[in-house]
C-alpha cells in the first residue's frame, strides 16, 4: 500500500524514474480498488451496460488517470526509454504486449537522462 501512495504522492511528476515495484503496487491497488467498486457498482444498481461501467469506477478511473500516466511514463524513463513509448499502447494488442515487456523488466544500471538510479545503487 506504501508504494501506491508514493505513485499518489507524485500525482501529476511526469520526470524522473520509478522502479518496479512502484509501479507494479500502483497497479495492483488500483485494480484491487477498481473490482471494489465494481461490485458496489452491481450491487446498487449505478453500472451501466452500455458504457461497461458504473459510476463509483467511473469516478476512479477519473481520478487516477493523471497518476496513472505518470507511474507509467515513470516506469518508461526507469528502463531507459522516452515517456512517449506509452504511445504504442494504441497499436491493438501487440502494443500492450510491448508496453508489458517494457514495464516489467529491470531498471537501466546506474544514472540515466532520467535521473538517478531509485534503488540507490548500480543494478
Amino acid at each position: 500500500m506504501n508504494w501506491f501512495l508514493v505513485a499518489l504522492k507524485k500525482y501529476a511528476t511526469f520526470s524522473g524514474r520509478a522502479q518496479r515495484a512502484e509501479y507494479w503496487y500502483f497497479v495492483l491497488f488500483y485494480l484491487i480498488i477498481f473490482v471494489v467498486l465494481s461490485i458496489i457498482d452491481g450491487l446498487t444498481g449505478s453500472f451501466s451496460a452500455d458504457a461497461g461501467l458504473g459510476l463509483l469506477g467511473g469516478l476512479l478511473t477519473l481520478a487516477l488517470f493523471i497518476p496513472s500516466l505518470a507511474v507509467t511514463v515513470r516506469r518508461l524513463h526507469d528502463t531507459g526509454r522516452s515517456g512517449w513509448w506509452l504511445l504504442i499502447a494504441f497499436v491493438p494488442l501487440v502494443g500492450a504486449i510491448v508496453l508489458l515487456v517494457f514495464t516489467v523488466q529491470d531498471s537501466a544500471a546506474g544514472d540515466n537522462a532520467y535521473g538517478p538510479n531509485p534503488k540507490g545503487s548500480a543494478a
